[in-house]
């Protein structure tokens, strides 16, 4: 008789027959909250996008109708086009969630992949809800395994791990096993893709990363559900995914396979202030400090920012292309935009970021002044902080400081911030005030609805 081979569970087994065995009472109820919370905050980022020419764009490449919801848009969608089209949304302005500590996009990803999901499967409330939170945190935890790499490799972290965070929501959601979710993994890895090129001119394209993670996420997890065959190591495997997208990495698999269930990493989710760069907003809170004191723009001769050398490649460099970015899109990763705009207008919220604004002289001519060093001793990317050094015209100096990013963990906004910025986004989308508030309240009770079918209201 043959002697049965014994395999040793691969850290995609692990992982997966963690979330495979997952149920809503396992989460406690702060935790589920935060999932809520993102969801929401996600669901007034498709609104402030509805109007933009680049969802004209992708909803124009379309052509497979369906069950399923692009919010604030007419008509149904297949489940691969909705969660597309809502995924592009929710990241378009740069307004979306982010992770602290190990920086990437989350929800943006996983959100409109099971809400594709659950309306194309007809799951309920509580099977949708259960999968937003395994997605959020397989999102999390893949990209702790080896983070800041990819972006040195010239890969986007939301195009390349996403795929596999919302193929994990989406087979929670529809209840594949275990084996099934792994193999998912396998098939979403050879989905990943998008390069931070955007970077050299503000192109939309950062735009589609999420959007394409969430609709090849839904693919990979119906694809794996037929049983396809796919790696078992494609985690660690001579030729994996982390070997391929972060080859300068040690990657530390124990993300993978401890703490699962008693630790939560997607509660470190930050809910962003303002609609650019994530790095950026502590040194636009010192600016805005700046202003506060009294300091206008022409009082100023130079600022000086020390800055961790992680953040110098997207958001300070080329320094003078940063300093007169080509787009308004451009200007949100740009540093010295930014903060200028704290400065001068006090805020960097959607209004901030038009094509009007980046010609203003006004704003070119203190961002010119604006510069940077790099700090050995910041904590990019463990921590996001903000510094600024002040030269004054008079030859005063003034120096501010801001130890972390507001939104997060140490100053995370309140739930009636969150509510203002839904509220603020709809009307700043052009969508009705009661039917947002409709939105509001559907979200808000996801967990107790019984079935989907409520978000065909929300195609207008």
């Amino acid at each position: 008789m043959a002697e049965t081979i014994r395999l040793e569970e691969t850290a995609s087994e692990r992982f997966a027959g963690f979330l495979a065995g997952l149920r809503l009472s396992d989460v406690p109820t702060e935790v589920q909250a935060i999932a809520i919370r993102d969801l929401v905050d996600a669901m007034g980022l498709c609104l402030s996008a509805r109007k933009t020419d680049y969802i004209a764009q992708v909803l124009s490449a379309l052509d497979a109708s369906g069950p399923c919801t692009a919010i604030g848009h007419p008509g149904g969608l297949d489940a691969a086009g909705a969660a597309l089209v809502n995924g592009v949304a929710i990241h378009g302005e740069d307004f979306d969630d982010t992770l602290e500590g190990a920086p990437i996009r989350v929800g943006a990803m996983v959100i409109p992949a099971v809400l594709a999901a659950a309306e194309r499967h007809n799951l309920s409330g509580a099977q949708t809800l259960l999968g937003i939170i395994a997605g959020l945190e397989a999102i999390c935890r893949i990209n702790h395994v080896a983070p800041g790499h990819s972006h040195k490799a010239g890969f986007h972290p939301v195009g390349i791990i996403g795929p596999l965070g919302a193929a994990a929501g989406v087979g929670v959601a529809l209840g594949m096993t275990a084996k099934q979710i792994a193999a998912s993994f396998g098939v979403a890895a050879s989905m990943s893709s998008g390069i931070i090129e955007y970077l050299t001119d503000g192109a939309h394209t950062k735009r589609l990363h999420p959007g394409w993670a969430a609709q090849s996420g839904y693919r990979a997890a119906m694809i794996a559900r037929s049983g396809f065959f796919a790696p078992r190591t494609v985690f660690e495997g001579g030729h994996n995914f982390f070997k391929a997208f972060a080859p300068t990495a040690t990657p530390d698999y124990r993300h993978l396979t401890e703490g699962l269930g008693a630790e939560w990493y997607f509660q470190r989710i930050v809910f962003k202030p303002y609609a650019c760069g994530t790095m950026i907003h502590p040194y636009i809170d010192c600016a805005r400090r700046l202003r506060a004191d009294g300091i206008r723009a022409e009082d100023i001769a130079s600022i000086l920012c020390p800055t961790g050398e992680g953040l110098v490649h997207r958001l300070w460099e080329p320094l003078a292309d940063k300093q007169r970015p080509p787009s308004g899109y451009a200007a949100k990763f740009s540093m010295p935009f930014c903060m200028a705009l704290g400065v001068v207008e006090g805020d960097a919220g959607l209004a901030q970021f038009d094509e009007e604004k980046v010609r203003d002289p006004d704003l070119l001519r203190l961002a010119a002044k604006i510069s940077y060093v790099i700090d050995p001793g910041n904590d990019y990317p463990r921590n996001y902080t903000g510094d600024m050094r002040v030269t004054l015209t008079s030859g005063k100096t003034l120096s501010y400081h801001q130890p972390h990013m507001r939104g997060g963990q140490h100053e995370p906004l309140t739930d009636a911030e969150i509510l203002t910025k839904f509220r603020s986004n709809a009307a700043y989308g052009g969508w009705d005030p009661g039917l947002a508030e409709s939105l509001l309240g559907f979200c808000q009770s996801l967990g107790a609805q019984t079935d989907l079918a409520a978000m065909a209201d929300f195609r207008h």
